[in-house]
């Protein structure tokens, strides 16, 4: 296969972009990836080709390559070359409470979502107990698909009151920004995971096979003054996403 013009296309790369050139090199190259320009297991060129292919020094390559390594989207052999794995991958701390575009955009990537719905409906019995809602009560359900640099990355469901969020059509990139922007910034979450296999369904709209490995996800966030302000239910693509947590093991035993 000749990837000589996809690959070393002169516009990827711009010094007026505000972009770090080894970040704009591996949105470029993950973009490769992910579009399946470049296949699993496809050979990167020597760092030396790719260099002079894109006008940048050897360390901007390393940097790039090293970024996409990291997130497990190449893979490098002793002596052999860098090669593309087999999904996007994604770390993601749980020690602070942000959002997918938050995320994202911290890495390099740009997220995106397809909307699957956006309803304003009585809430669920348990949507009404653990958001402390009147059985009836409304509220603003957002499901949709969310994507980093067009891959496919969860399924999100997120549930907040009608009465914080009227209008669920307001959100079009960031939730939390849009509940920042209406004067209800979430303050704490408390996060529950577990393992689990993708149904047809949601196989089907993550385009991963069916019973493919997941890890499903349940969060409930609160304002500062402790009043519940969002239930979230999704489906991370467990070939894409790690979630690792930092310890201080410099801090004081409970008495």
């Amino acid at each position: 296969m000749n990837l000589t013009e996809p690959l070393f296309d002169g516009s990827a790369l711009s010094a007026d972009s505000p972009l770090p050139l080894y970040m704009q090199l591996a949105r470029h190259l993950r973009r490769l990836i992910t579009d399946g320009t470049l296949a699993v297991e496809d050979a990167l060129p020597a760092e030396r080709d790719l260099a002079e292919g894109f006008a940048v020094s050897r360390v901007t390559v390393r940097k790039a390559v090293q970024a996409l390594v990291d997130e497990g989207l190449l893979h490098q052999r002793p002596r052999a070359g860098t090669f593309v794995a087999k999904a996007p991958h994604v770390e993601q701390p749980l020690s602070a409470l942000t959002g997918f575009s938050e995320d994202m955009r911290s890495r390099g990537l740009e997220p995106s979502s397809r909307w699957l719905s956006r309803t304003v409906v009585p809430a669920s019995p348990e949507e009404a107990m653990v958001l402390g809602l009147a059985l009836g009560e409304k509220v603003s359900r957002l499901w949709r698909l969310r994507l980093a640099d067009e891959a496919p990355m969860a399924i999100e469901l997120s549930v907040v009151p009608a009465r914080i969020l009227p209008d669920p059509l307001l959100v079009t990139g960031s939730l939390y920004e849009v509940l920042r922007g209406l004067g209800y910034p979430p303050h704490r979450a408390l996060q529950r995971l577990s393992a689990g296999l993708l149904n047809p369904d949601q196989a089907g709209i993550l385009q991963v096979p069916e019973g493919t490995p997941a890890l499903f996800i349940e969060r409930r966030s609160f304002l500062e003054n402790g009043r519940p302000l969002e239930f979230v239910r999704s489906q991370y693509r467990g070939d894409a996403y790690d979630f690792i947590v930092e310890l201080n093991l410099t801090a004081p035993p409970n008495p």
